[in-house]
């Protein structure tokens, strides 16, 4: 799955970071995926984050991505743009 997302009280890429490394830490710990920022690296308010999981099953890995995303919507002060999910 990738998520981009914008970073509305980000003025440099310092608040970028502190924002990003938060949310790759938290998911981490606690969703058991992996987790990386994988495009606008030097835009400061945006960031782009490819997350990936390894299952037998679609509804389980559909269901974690719901969770993933219900958190960032509690958790972080983002705005979600855009989500897309590819399953092989």
């Amino acid at each position: 799955m990738q998520i981009d997302f914008k970073i509305p009280n980000s003025f440099s890429l310092k608040d970028k970071r502190r924002v990003v490394k938060s949310i790759l830490d938290k998911t981490k710990r606690m969703f058991n995926v992996s987790i990386a920022e994988v495009d606008s690296n030097e835009i400061i308010n945006f960031a782009a984050l490819g997350l990936a999981c390894v299952s037998n099953s679609k509804i389980f890995i559909e269901s974690s991505f719901d969770k993933i995303l219900g958190f960032y919507d509690n958790a972080f002060e983002i705005e979600i743009v855009d989500v897309r999910r590819d399953f092989l």
